[in-house]
């Protein structure tokens, strides 16, 4: 008897094991449940924890609370300028009332179709009021937020969801215009580089042509001042010159006879053949310059150059003579007459 209430009691507990497995459900935080009736929505389950159904009779649909994705495919576009774009767009999502969601939606997979195309329709209505520049480049954050606005307003009300955001993640042409709108682009870019280098020329040969004229301007300057500065020197030489001349005539023979000699005998391949008792070694033969050495004719008075002016009487001490004239570079010197000038072998 013991045994047969004890195998009862056993059973009993079993039951009611499997009774309360079946019965109860969790509900955790990041999700929330309806509790279905054959099929029928009866009750929503918004508050995380430990709940009961009845088994058989009741079933619980699960649906998370967090943001969720939704991805939509490249779907091509006309702007409002007429051009054709492949635009790649996504949206996130929650879901705020879960029974009109499961209603409208069931689960997940309608809503990424249901959700897809209200997000399709709003890109294509709103795009395409939009120009090419203004989708690629400059109202394109505006765009996205009048879609979001758009496709929100729809879905909370038909399917319990709310939109968090929505972002345009690839905006490309179609493969066909690509080639075409690059060669037109390249063709573009060429014309414009070929202006800037026609107008880079013109402003080099016009830099060029100032500079050559400012230096023709400086170099004619520099001639005149250089042809200036050298007449003046010649006149300074030549006056200094005449003062020596005129204060020791002997000295002054003596200096450009010693010159002779130097310019003469420089190292090198001329021979000279001169005689020994020649004026041009007066010097060598008498530290006076008065003639040359034995056997050598008498001094003579050195005879004027022809066209020269005669040769006046001595003028008293401290005077100056004013009709000599100015030796110039190269000319002979005092005492250097009958010079031989050197030839080469």
């Amino acid at each position: 008897m013991s045994r047969t209430f004890l195998t009862f009691v056993l059973i009993l507990l079993g039951l009611a094991g499997i009774a309360a497995y079946l019965a109860l459900y969790t509900v955790s935080q990041t999700e929330q449940a309806i509790v279905l009736e054959f099929g029928n929505p009866k009750r929503v389950i918004a508050e995380p924890g430990l709940h009961y159904k009845i088994p058989f009779v009741q079933n619980v649909a699960y649906f998370d609370k967090r943001i969720l994705d939704l991805e939509t495919g490249p779907q091509e576009v006309i702007a409002a300028d007429k051009k054709r774009l492949v635009v790649d767009a996504f949206a996130r999502y929650r879901i705020r009332d879960p029974l009109r969601f499961y209603q409208s939606l069931r689960n997940e997979i309608g809503a990424q179709s249901q959700i897809g195309a209200l997000l399709d329709s709003s890109l294509r209505r709103v795009l395409g009021t939009a120009s090419f520049e203004a989708v690629v480049r400059d109202k394109r954050e505006e765009l996205m937020r009048t879609i979001l606005s758009q496709v929100n307003r729809e879905a909370k009300d038909t399917f319990g969801v709310e939109i968090v955001d929505v972002r345009i993640k690839r905006v490309d042409l179609p493969k066909a215009n690509m080639q075409a709108i690059f060669l037109r682009m390249q063709t573009e870019r060429q014309r414009e580089a070929a202006e800037f280098r026609a107008e880079g020329e013109g402003a080099a040969r016009r830099i060029r042509a100032t500079a050559d004229r400012e230096v023709t301007v400086i170099k004619a300057n520099a001639t005149g001042e250089s042809e200036q500065i050298r007449g003046n020197g010649d006149a300074e030489r030549n006056r200094i010159y005449a003062e020596a001349y005129n204060k020791d005539a002997d000295f002054f023979g003596f200096y450009r006879s010693m010159q002779a000699y130097e310019n003469a005998l420089k190292a090198g391949d001329t021979r000279l053949l001169l005689s020994p008792h020649s004026q041009f070694f007066q010097y060598f033969n008498d530290a006076m310059g008065r003639g040359g050495g034995a056997g050598a004719p008498a001094a003579a008075q050195p005879q004027s150059a022809p066209g020269a002016a005669p040769q006046s009487d001595p003028l008293p001490e401290g005077e100056e003579r004013s009709d000599i004239p100015l030796p110039t570079q190269g000319s002979a010197s005092p005492g250097s007459t009958g010079a031989v000038t050197p030839q080469p072998q």
